[in-house]
C-alpha cells in the first residue's frame, strides 16, 4: 500500500496532471478548491489527491465543491436524479471523511451560474477533472480563460493514465500491449487521507454557496423545479458508490465465471457487469472494478483495453462524433454506397418512439428508453441497422448519438461513441463489399435467433 505522499502516488498524479493556466497560486487565496465534475466519488479519485496534497503544501484547507445546472446536453430527470443521489450519498460520507464537501443545484437556466467563478475568486488553486466528453473539458476551458488563480486538470478516467498513449490508437489489437504492461503498476493501491488543514466553519459561511440540504431535500420535488427533459424519466437504479458495489458484488459473485460466454445472452441478468452508469460518473473507481474481476480475462479486455481504446479515442481525436473520427477506407466506402437504395426509412420520431417495423430493435430501443441501457449483445444490431434506414451515413451517426445521448443513462461517454463509431468501421477492418454497408461490418437482425434468446429478449422489452 502507497502513502498518498510517496514517489509513486506523486508520479502518478503528475503523469495524470495538466496545467490549464499560470502555475503560481494566488497569494491571498483562502483554501484550494477542488471542483468536481466527472469524478464523482472520494475514493481513488487522483483529482482529490491531487487536491489534497497541493493544498497541504500551501498549508491551506481543501473545498470540494460539486454543482448541478440544467444546461447540459439532454439534461433529464434521468440523470439528474442519478448525480442527486450520488451527491447525497457523499455529502452523508464526507464529514467522516475529513472532508468539507458543497452541492448546489441550479434549477432554471436563468438562474446565478458563477457559483464556481465566486470560489475561484477567494481560492489559491483551483483542481478539477480531465474528461473529453459530457462537455466537461469546454466548460473546464471556459473557465480556466478567466480563473483569478491557477487551474490544473486531473485525469481520473482511466485505469492508465491516458498521457500513456500520446496518439491515437488505431485499434485494440494497438493499445493492448502498452495497456496490459503498464497495468500491475496502475493498479497499486494507494491510503486516500483527508488534507491535514480542516476548513474552518467561518470561511464556510462566509462563502456564497446557497448549498442544497442533501440530506433533507425532497428530490423528486427539486427535480420538478428543474428545467430539463422530464420526458426522460427516473430509473430503478440508484447513484452512488454504495449502489455500483452492490451490483459489482452480484457480478463477481454470480456472473464472473463464464463471463465469456454468458455475456452473448441479453436475458441473462448477471450475465454482464452494468456497471456503466457508475463507471461513466465517476462513481465507483475503475481501478476498484478490474481489481474485483482480474480473473476473467474476457471482461478485463472489455473493463480495461477497449475501455482505456474508446477514452484514447476522445482525447486524441478533437471531432469524434463526427465521421472524420472514421478511418479513411470506412469513410470512402460509405460515401461511395452513399446513394444505395435503403431497405426502410423511419424518422428520428419513429426511431425514437420505436417505432420500426423490427420487433426485435423496437425491443432494443425500449430497453433503453425504460431503463438507460441497451445489452451489449444487442447494441451493435442495434447501431448498424440504422446504416440500412437511413440514407446517409453522416445522419445515421447524428441520429445514433442523439438517442444514446438523449436516454442512456452512460450517454456522452467515450465508451458510448467508441460503440456508436465501430458500428460505421471504426476501430474494424473491411469486409467482402455490398450495397448500403460498401466494406463496413455487415450485421443483419434477422441472424440474431441463432446467437441469443431473440423472442425472451422481446417478450421482455414489448410486453
Amino acid at each position: 500500500m502507497h502513502d498518498l505522499e510517496s514517489e509513486f502516488a506523486r508520479g502518478e498524479i503528475a503523469a495524470r496532471t495538466r496545467a490549464l493556466t499560470g502555475p503560481r497560486p494566488a497569494a491571498r487565496g483562502a483554501f484550494v478548491l477542488y471542483w468536481m465534475q466527472a469524478t464523482q466519488r472520494f475514493e481513488e479519485n487522483w483529482a482529490l489527491r491531487a487536491a489534497v496534497l497541493r493544498a497541504d503544501e500551501l498549508s491551506l484547507p481543501l473545498l470540494v465543491y460539486q454543482g448541478l445546472d440544467p444546461t447540459y446536453p439532454h439534461a433529464s430527470d434521468r440523470v439528474h436524479a442519478f448525480i442527486l443521489e450520488g451527491a447525497r450519498e457523499l455529502d452523508a460520507r464526507a464529514g467522516a471523511l475529513g472532508l468539507a464537501y458543497r452541492f448546489s443545484l441550479r434549477r432554471r437556466r436563468a438562474d446565478d451560474r458563477r457559483v464556481v467563478d465566486r470560489l475561484a475568486a477567494r481560492a489559491a488553486l483551483v483542481v478539477t477533472d480531465d474528461y473529453p466528453t459530457a462537455g466537461v473539458a469546454e466548460r473546464t476551458a471556459r473557465f480556466a480563460a478567466r480563473a483569478p488563480c491557477p487551474v490544473l486538470a486531473v485525469d481520473a478516467v482511466g485505469v492508465v493514465p491516458a498521457s500513456r498513449f500520446p496518439r491515437a490508437e488505431y485499434a485494440a489489437r494497438t493499445i493492448r500491449p502498452k495497456v496490459l504492461a503498464a497495468l500491475d503498476l496502475a493498479l497499486a493501491p494507494v491510503r486516500d487521507r483527508p488534507p491535514r488543514r480542516a476548513m474552518p466553519d467561518a470561511l464556510l459561511r462566509s462563502l456564497e454557496l446557497d448549498a442544497l440540504d442533501l440530506a433533507r431535500a425532497d428530490l423528486g420535488a427539486e427535480l420538478a423545479r428543474c428545467e430539463i427533459d422530464h420526458e426522460v424519466g427516473r430509473l430503478a437504479l440508484r447513484g452512488g458508490l454504495a449502489p455500483a458495489r452492490a451490483r459489482l458484488r452480484d457480478f463477481v459473485r454470480h456472473g464472473l465465471a463464464g463471463y465469456g460466454e454468458r455475456r452473448r445472452e441479453p436475458t441473462d441478468d448477471l450475465g454482464s457487469s452494468r456497471l456503466s452508469p457508475w463507471l461513466h460518473f465517476g462513481m465507483i473507481a475503475p481501478a476498484e472494478v478490474v481489481r474485483a474481476t482480474r480473473a476473467s480475462a474476457a471482461f478485463l479486455d472489455e473493463m480495461v483495453v477497449w475501455r482505456e481504446l474508446a477514452l484514447n479515442l476522445c482525447v486524441r481525436t478533437p471531432r469524434f462524433r463526427t465521421m472524420h473520427a472514421l478511418p479513411d477506407w470506412a469513410r470512402r466506402t460509405l460515401a461511395a454506397h452513399d446513394a444505395d437504395r435503403r431497405e426502410a426509412s423511419y424518422s428520428l420520431a419513429e426511431l425514437e418512439r420505436a417505432a420500426t417495423g423490427d420487433a426485435l430493435w423496437n425491443a432494443a430501443q425500449m430497453e433503453l428508453r425504460r431503463t438507460g441501457v441497451i445489452h451489449n449483445a444487442v447494441r451493435q444490431l442495434w447501431g448498424k441497422s440504422l446504416l440500412r434506414w437511413t440514407q446517409r451515413p453522416a445522419e445515421a451517426l447524428r441520429r445514433l448519438i442523439h438517442l444514446n445521448d438523449r436516454w442512456a443513462i452512460d450517454g456522452r461517454d467515450p465508451n458510448s461513441y467508441a460503440n456508436i463509431l465501430w458500428c460505421l468501421g471504426k476501430f474494424d477492418r473491411p469486409f467482402a463489399e455490398r450495397a448500403v454497408w460498401g466494406t463496413v461490418r455487415p450485421m443483419m437482425l434477422e441472424r440474431a435467433k441463432g446467437k441469443f434468446d431473440v423472442a425472451g429478449y422481446i417478450a421482455r422489452h414489448l410486453p
